[in-house]
């Protein structure tokens, strides 16, 4: 018999631990409060009638706080021993087998997860379960890539469990610690704690148990990112820089970044950008080189440096225009450009003369 259906068998005949626990508390309690009013309709004070129960209740032995002289308090007293003694023996055994229940079933758990994460090849492991990691492995599960969190911190470790994650509990500066989370198999390690030190050595200890391994990392201080990448990181990732661009983005091109924004179209910029391409919503405004010309008039000024996938008019979409659709001052232009739009927009907003190649407009 396995230690699961021994624990099971067990719940089923002597019941939740959790509920014996609380209906022996209950008993405890009813029998202190009754042994308390029945000394009290004896006469006694409330405080000395408590004061009796609770030594009766523990076997402590101090003594009668009263003369116990009368065939009724006799009788009190003893049913508050032979009641008493037994909820308190009861009450001991409910919490070792609470106790013993948790306990084998936080041990049957690791072992499950470890044997889980012993069958797991070509997995992401995530480093760190703050703020970045929380997210990055939202998005890789939503996505369906197989992963393990590292973590150490307690109540981070416990949130990543909640939401049924692998999880491997320790320092992930530790080599036997990935070594548990599979590092020999993953594909690819992201550490991303805030503590550029430690994704360094994280990153060296990474590349030494798995050369073939594709890391990315976390840096903080922009003088960082070249230390990741001696250290063996095949990318890094500075989230300040980041979200430097991004505020910048928005202020310099509002709509290109509403469109960056837009659910669907985020995995085709995700795929477009695997081939060095991108998605652009320009406005071109009056007097630019595009004003008014056909749409493949603009795109032979361009010199092949975008093509225009669709125009937003207003509330008219004209999705693949034709060549000779004329392009209207405040028209929105949604844009397939492979220069991270810099000709797109020197077309669409400047009203200076600007070359592309051998064309001048």
């Amino acid at each position: 018999m396995s230690v699961r259906t021994f624990l099971t068998d067990t719940e089923s005949v002597l019941g939740s631990p959790a509920r014996n626990l609380a209906s022996i508390v209950a008993f405890v309690l009813a029998v202190m409060v009754v042994s308390t009013l029945a000394y009290m309709a004896a006469g006694w004070s409330f405080t000395d009638a408590s004061y009796m129960v609770v030594l009766t209740v523990y076997s402590v032995g101090y003594g009668e706080v009263r003369p116990i002289d009368t065939p009724y308090l006799h009788a009190v007293t003893m049913g508050t021993m032979i009641l008493g003694c037994t909820g308190m023996i009861l009450l001991t055994g409910a919490l070792v087998q609470l106790f013993t229940v948790l306990q084998l079933k936080q041990i049957l758990g690791a072992n499950r997860m470890h044997a889980r994460i012993e069958k797991l090849t070509g997995h992401v492991i995530v480093c760190g379960f703050g703020r970045i990691g929380l997210m990055l492995a939202r998005d890789l599960a939503t996505a369906g890539a197989p992963l393990v969190v590292v973590e150490r911190g307690p109540e981070r470790l416990a949130e990543a469990e909640a939401l049924g994650y692998l999880c491997i509990a320790g320092d992930a500066t530790e080599e036997d610690v990935l070594l548990a989370a599979g590092i020999d198999r993953a594909r690819v390690l992201a550490t991303v704690l805030p503590d550029d030190a430690a994704n360094v050595f994280i990153t060296l200890s990474a590349r030494n148990l798995n050369p073939a391994l594709q890391i990315i990392a976390r840096g903080e201080a922009p003088t960082t990112e070249r230390k990741l990448l001696r250290a063996g990181a095949n990318k890094v990732v500075l989230p300040t820089h980041i979200g430097a661009e991004r505020i910048a983005r928005m202020i310099l091109y509002p709509a290109s970044d509403a469109l960056s924004s837009a659910p669907d179209v985020a995995r085709t910029r995700h795929d477009l950008g695997e081939l060095g391409l991108d998605l652009e919503l320009i406005v071109a405004e009056s007097g630019t080189a595009v004003a008014n010309l056909s749409v493949g008039a603009a795109e032979r000024l361009a010199a092949g440096a975008f093509f225009i996938v669709q125009i937003r008019r207003g509330d008219t979409r004209i999705t693949r225009p034709p060549s000779d659709e004329r392009i209207l001052p405040g028209d929105e232009l949604m844009v397939l450009v492979r220069d991270a739009g810099t000709v797109a927009r020197k077309l669409c907003t400047t009203k200076v003369e600007v070359r592309v190649g051998r064309n001048r407009f």
